[in-house]
């Protein structure tokens, strides 16, 4: 296996009219042997584009793509040892799957006909459609194709595997199942891992590591918890977390940051950490806002409810604050805990909790406090 590095990868593309555009701009990634990264970001972000010059189908502006220490720039694709799984799954429909799965190999390699045979069925069988060999694609559910085309590039034993949002053909329940089964393939298999997905659902439960990606810019690369708790600036905070981190624009007046709709104290440690800085945005998580009946004093402020969203085990509260209905934010209490349209509620936003961002930049200032103490280990 290997490491994969890229170094100020830059991709423009140049229209008719000669007007470039940056589609990714010096990017810098390290992806280590075994690891699976999820680069994450919106539609037209740039993460394709990434993936897609890393496997040599697109040709790099500036930069370098480096495998085990060497340059790959200029390598064609079958010379790169890269497999790559592509968001249609591209399976070959007059072929059955065995012989989509033995293609690359027959095509790309010397291994005599009965080794092929051999890894193809072994694999087919680790993958649980070892009874669906001699089935064409069109005989497949959208599942089983999408195993085919993870069999496929697991047969060829690759360096790196590439997958182009894999699973975004399949419903929610089978999504949900092939997750969990993807990450024990990449265990087991300990291949360096590249995975692109606009799901944050996807990034946030199968990455060792997230690049979150905006605009053809890289915001942050962390752990899927890191990246939550602790975001770059405003685009990952909004990005990463459902629903959405709530945001107050205010304005910083001594150890005051004042809102159109209330005023939030600062202690002297938050103070310090915000700095100079006036033009403020304060954030908090839903599932940190929390609801009583009565008044709980300081960062404690008058609201009503305006929608409840019952999810089951959890409920999002919208909630408008007392005589000004313009500014919603939001709320996840314990799905038991019963509140209803047009409720005057108490919202509380522990100091513990939020984050600063400056206005301008929408760089981080201050994240809110981890108690790593209070982190249960459940490993024996």
């Amino acid at each position: 296996m290997a490491d994969l590095e890229l170094d100020d990868v830059t991709k423009v593309y140049v229209e008719n009219d000669g007007n470039e555009i940056t589609a990714v701009d010096e990017v810098s990634l390290e992806i280590d042997d075994g690891e699976f990264l999820v680069l994450v970001g919106p539609s037209g972000c740039g993460k394709s584009t990434t993936l897609r010059m890393v496997a040599g189908l697109e040709s790099i502006t500036s930069g370098e793509i480096r495998l085990d220490g060497e340059v790959i720039n200029d390598r064609k694709p079958k010379d790169r040892d890269i497999a790559m799984v592509f968001q249609s799954y591209a399976l070959y429909p007059h072929m059955t799957v065995r012989e989509n799965m033995a293609f690359g190999l027959e095509e790309s390699t010397t291994m005599p006909d009965d080794e092929i045979a051999e890894t193809v069925e072994s694999t087919a069988e680790m993958l649980g459609i070892d009874d669906l060999l001699d089935r064409k694609p069109d005989d497949l559910s959208g599942g089983q194709q999408q195993r085919v085309a993870l069999g496929r590039a697991i047969v060829r034993d690759p360096e790196v595997f590439l997958l182009d949002e894999p699973l975004s053909n399949l419903d929610a329940k089978l999504r949900a199942q092939m997750r969990t089964e993807l990450q024990r393939l990449q265990e087991e298999l300990t291949v360096s891992t590249i995975y692109v997905t606009h799901d944050q659902t996807e990034a946030m439960t199968m990455a060792d590591k997230i690049a979150i990606l905006n605009e053809g810019q890289l915001q942050q690369v962390g752990t899927p918890l890191e990246c939550y708790h602790e975001p770059a600036n405003l685009f990952v905070a909004g990005f990463i977390g459902e629903p959405s981190m709530n945001f107050f624009e205010t304005t910083r007046e001594d150890d005051r940051l004042v809102h159109d709709c209330f005023e939030y104290d600062l202690s002297r440690e938050t103070a310090a950490e915000v700095g100079d800085h006036s033009d403020l945005v304060l954030g908090i998580r839903p599932e940190d806002v929390e609801l009583s009946a009565g008044s709980e004093g300081r960062h404690s402020y008058e609201t009503v409810v305006d929608v409840v969203e019952p999810m089951g085990n959890e409920n999002n509260v919208y909630l408008t604050f007392a005589g000004d209905h313009d500014e919603t934010f939001v709320a996840t209490i314990d799905g038991l805990q019963h509140v209803e349209e047009g409720e005057s509620v108490i919202a509380k936003l522990p100091e513990e909790a939020v984050h600063v961002f400056d206005r301008e930049s929408g760089r981080a200032l201050r994240n809110r406090t981890l108690d790593t103490e209070s982190v249960t280990d459940l490993r024996i």
